[in-house]
């Protein structure tokens, strides 16, 4: 599989989406342009940024994006991380992986901060271990 840019979509562009931003960033470098949005934009979890910095993820330049930002010309590959919800539509000839996850947020449940802080990190760990694979399938140098 071979990709020179990546697009990380899911509604809110607040949490999974985020997490494979940064952690793409993180794993292939400059080899590979990166970018995130959501249908319905908002903010960057707070839980989301803190996962990342426990192991080291640059999280500066994060911000919520609405997918009609981006221009499909610019992207080679689309992944979906939407589970409970409709991701949002991109249209262009990009080569497409769903990567159905929860939203770790789960703003529906009564969690102490340390519990939902956890389903970030599940997350966070799930979406490495992908984009290591995704790497290496692509033969970029993972870190």
């Amino acid at each position: 599989m071979h990709f020179n840019s990546v697009l990380f979509l899911c509604v809110a562009n607040s949490a999974r989406s985020q997490l494979a931003e940064a952690l793409a960033r993180h794993v292939m470098g400059g080899a590979v342009r990166v970018q995130s949005a959501g249908s319905a934009p908002s903010r960057v979890n707070p839980f989301a940024l803190q996962a990342l910095a426990e192991i080291g993820v640059d999280v500066s330049g994060l911000h919520s994006k609405h997918v009609d930002t981006i221009d499909p010309a610019s992207v080679d590959l689309v992944v979906t991380l939407c589970a409970e919800a409709s991701c949002p539509l991109f249209l262009g000839d990009a080569e497409r992986l769903d990567w159905a996850m929860p939203d770790p947020d789960r703003r529906d449940a009564v969690l102490s901060d340390d519990e939902r802080l956890d389903g970030f990190r599940r997350t966070r760990d799930a979406l490495l271990g992908r984009l290591l694979q995704l790497a290496s399938r692509r033969g970029a140098d993972a870190r």
